[in-house]
């Protein structure tokens, strides 16, 4: 199933995105948290790709072919480019193909110090072009609501997605924010400029005062006040801030879908607990 006709059939997609364990880790340890995550009917589930630069790396392929053909949803499995040759990046997508996995959310990808980028890709929009050329897949793209951090602008990031969409991808998730007025605003700058694919919003619970710090100094969102008077209050109480962060997310998810937003994507972070607490809240408005 193509990912972009989700959104003709349904009023609000829900989708949720886990990651490959770490390498000190069993991959059987994401088992437990799909088998989980199945029960909560999500309408597709994305995979990250490991940073790095090793093609050989073949767990995204490997969870996503679990989801699909284990759980039976959907999956989408993350692609990125910027440290890959196009060799590489062909025997990834035929062993996608082997397994039957369909969608692709090309990314460029982190830049990683250690390595030397291959220079056959530099832009996510090229690794769009191309897979599009390769034919048989359905490729979706990530947005940033705030403007990409590498960008000079919030309308110079928007030009470079039009880039994006024009080169195939048909669905975009954004990066997460915290306040729903940057999404609201961000999209009535794509909808002029004549980008009209389904755009999901990307919501991460605020549950580790840590890593979301680390967030926001990687992708560029913005802190509200309300989340840093909370952030303050519970950072020394970690089951309160969790709490309080599941609470937060499902007002901004309850907003959004209020507003009529495509589609939400749920970055659990691998915690079913989290998965669960908030679908069971925004399940009955979907």
């Amino acid at each position: 199933m193509q990912i972009a006709s989700l959104f003709e059939q349904k009023k609000t997609v829900l989708s949720f995105e886990v990651f490959p364990p770490k390498k000190t880790s069993s991959i059987d340890t994401i088992f437990k948290t799909l088998e989980e995550l199945e029960g909560l009917h999500p309408d597709f589930i994305s995979v990250t790709y490991g940073a790095g630069g090793n093609a050989g790396d073949t767990s995204t392929c490997d969870i996503a072919s679990v989801i699909k053909h284990t759980y039976k949803i959907e999956p989408v499995a993350h692609l990125t480019c910027v440290n890959y040759t196009k060799d590489e990046i062909d025997r990834i997508l035929d062993r996608l193909k082997e397994n039957e996995i369909d969608n692709i959310l090309a990314l460029r990808g982190d830049i990683n110090p250690s390595l030397s980028p291959k220079k056959h890709f530099h832009y996510a929009s090229e690794l769009v072009s191309y897979i599009k050329n390769k034919g048989g897949f359905h490729v979706s793209g990530a947005c940033y609501p705030e403007g990409h951090v590498n960008a000079g602008s919030l309308e110079e990031d928007i030009k470079f997605l039009k880039m994006k969409v024009d080169a195939g991808a048909k669905h975009l998730i954004t990066q997460l924010f915290f306040d729903n007025k940057y999404f609201y605003s961000f999209l009535e700058k794509v909808r002029e400029i004549g980008i009209t694919v389904p755009i999901e919003a990307g919501i991460m619970p605020v549950v580790n005062k840590a890593q979301i710090e680390r967030m926001v100094t990687l992708c560029g969102a913005s802190i509200p006040a309300k989340l840093s008077k909370m952030l303050q209050r519970y950072e020394n109480t970690p089951e309160a801030l969790k709490e309080a962060g599941i609470e937060y997310a499902i007002e901004q998810i309850t907003d959004l879908i209020s507003r009529g937003v495509d589609g939400i994507h749920l970055y659990t972070m691998n915690n079913s607990y989290i998965a669960r607490k908030i679908s069971e809240k925004v399940k009955g408005l979907l």
